[in-house]
């Protein structure tokens, strides 16, 4: 199947979670990324069973803290 991962599309195994998707990507710090499919956020507690589907767009988010 073709999903988009930041832009860019690619092709994975068919109805892959979002959690191995997180492991091929090698996202980095993978307990603070948010992740959104098709602009819908995806609580972490869902990352082992969401599955993807063909033409799924996915982005990772970091949300940072910091200034005074």
């Amino acid at each position: 199947m073709k999903i988009t991962v930041a832009g860019e599309k690619k092709e994975y195994e068919d109805q892959i979670t979002v959690a191995k998707l997180i492991e091929l990507e090698k996202v980095e710090t993978p307990q603070y990324v948010t992740v959104s499919v098709n602009e819908e956020f995806i609580d972490s507690a869902e990352f082992d069973t969401r599955r993807l589907n063909d033409g799924d767009e996915v982005e990772f988010l970091y949300f940072m803290g910091g200034g005074r």
